[in-house]
């Protein structure tokens, strides 16, 4: 089952074409393995953008492909707070998801 979800990217390599993105229903981290690279397909992603994507459960991992870039630079800051808080899912640890923008 696919459906639309809104999340931040936490990590992003433009020479390989993946993200790990947080996503706002804070359950598991989702990873984006994009096309391969043409002149014509594909967005550069950068930690903290805000992002909508498809979603799909697969048996070991969520998977996020059809992105569409909400807003560049949404929470530069997320990733640096995740780590300083301890990581994700830890007791007492708890960092907020940021507001959805109204778009």
């Amino acid at each position: 089952m696919e459906e639309r979800m809104y999340g931040v990217v936490l990590w992003a390599d433009a020479s390989d074409r993946k993200a790990v993105i947080w996503c706002e229903d804070h359950g598991n981290l989702a990873f984006y393995s994009g096309p391969e690279p043409s002149a014509h397909q594909g967005m550069d992603l950068d930690a903290g953008d805000l992002i909508q994507f498809e979603i799909r459960e697969e048996r070991d991992y969520r998977r996020a492909r059809n992105l569409r870039r909400v807003d560049s630079g949404y929470a530069p800051d997320l990733p640096d707070k995740l780590r300083r808080s301890g990581g994700i899912g830890r007791p007492g640890n708890v960092v907020a998801f940021p507001t959805a923008c109204a778009c």
